[in-house]
């Protein structure tokens, strides 16, 4: 890979199709898989991401929200497209466009089937989202024959799909409660199968569920963050590659003398002589001020340097003394000599938060 001469997250795409393979491999030769692309993709590039994934045989794709699914549409992605959280303003332009929505209440329902009605398709597809325990979107098993009755009335929208979403397949103390949830889900299955007439398809897994749960992959799982190359767990991590990598370069160096602060509210003094380097990057570009403080390291020629001071809004200084370098060497931010997992865990977050998070004025590159 070429030495970045800006700040740039590299996207690789044979790292993510590493990912898709490996994790196809722990499910059924017939087990569709469902990739998440929502958030651009876990902060990356939803659209070179989807691309290309269609082209290794994902069968499904999901996002959070259907002007997310829009642009996957018009970039040229003709797979099924899940919209997780689809809005009552967007009813039209998600039909035109033909994305699936996962309907989660009574008034969603209602409101879905009256704009389907109106544009006159008929047994337009809807997946059907139950709450087994996360208790944030979802039906209750108990609402079945309303929405049988919403259901059996129509036939401008037609149940192709039943869901729900787990809250903790990555944390084995959790492992009664996760299959709490699988055993109400099966039930929630079994009385919708007798509810409705028709065949669905059923799913539950997320990344860390393919991995936990194998018994419970049903007709489809959902993997995003393991695509990205995180799995929630060292032994799990160790078969993923990350897919993005940020680099930038340094910006300026400085010799600091004993006792001079260094960044805004003066957070940083020198004990001894130090030499600083400063990044162009910072909290506007989603490396928050958390990560100040020597509590989080970048990569300097392999060599780990600490962000010292008050992250700035576009820039970041590091205490690079006794390391070899100059202006215009790569730093590595995260990437696979140091994935986000670990960075990001010195500010008590997530990969999920810091690569998700990533300002899209950072220009992306993809790597083939």
């Amino acid at each position: 890979m070429a030495k970045a001469q800006e700040t740039v997250l590299e996207i690789d795409l044979k790292a993510l199709g590493h990912n898709y393979s490996f994790l196809r491999s722990k499910i059924k030769p017939e087990t569709k898989f469902m990739a998440v692309v929502k958030a651009y993709a876990y902060g990356s590039d939803s659209v070179a991401i989807a691309r290309h994934l269609q082209e290794l045989g994902v069968d499904y794709f999901a996002v959070a929200y259907a002007n997310e699914g829009i642009h996957l549409r018009e970039a040229g992605v003709t797979a099924p497209i899940l919209v997780l959280h689809p809005q009552k303003a967007h009813f039209q332009s998600l039909i035109e466009n033909n994305l699936e929505p996962s309907i989660y209440s009574k008034s969603i329902l209602s409101d879905f089937i009256l704009t389907a009605q109106k544009l006159g398709v008929k047994e337009y597809p809807i997946h059907l989202k139950f709450n087994t325990g996360l208790n944030r979107l979802g039906f209750s098993i108990d609402d079945l024959p309303e929405i049988s009755k919403l259901i059996d009335k129509q036939d401008a929208a037609k149940v192709i799909a039943v869901l729900s979403h787990l809250a903790a397949t990555e944390d084995s103390n959790e492992t009664e409660f996760t299959n709490f949830q699988l055993k109400r889900f099966e039930a929630i299955c079994k009385q919708a199968g007798v509810t409705f007439k028709d065949k669905f398809l059923k799913h539950v897994l997320n990344t860390s569920g393919i991995i936990n749960y194998p018994e419970a992959q049903y007709d489809m799982v959902r993997s995003g963050i393991g695509l990205y190359g995180y799995g929630n767990h060292p032994d799990v991590d160790s078969h993923l590659i990350p897919v993005a990598t940020l680099k930038t370069i340094i910006a300026q160096k400085h010799n600091i003398p004993v006792g001079e602060s260094v960044g805004y509210n003066r957070k940083y003094s020198s004990n001894s002589e130090t030499i600083t380097a400063t990044l162009p990057l910072g909290h506007a570009d989603g490396i928050g001020r958390e990560y100040g403080h020597g509590k989080t390291f970048v990569s300097v020629h392999g060599q780990l340097a600490p962000i010292i001071g008050n992250v700035c809004m576009d820039m970041i200084m590091i205490d690079v003394t006794g390391i070899e370098c100059s202006e215009g060497d790569e730093v590595i931010i995260f990437g696979k000599e140091l994935p986000a997992s670990e960075f990001s865990q010195t500010a008590n977050t997530i990969s999920y938060e810091l690569i998700t998070g990533l300002s899209q004025r950072i220009k992306r590159l993809i790597i083939n």
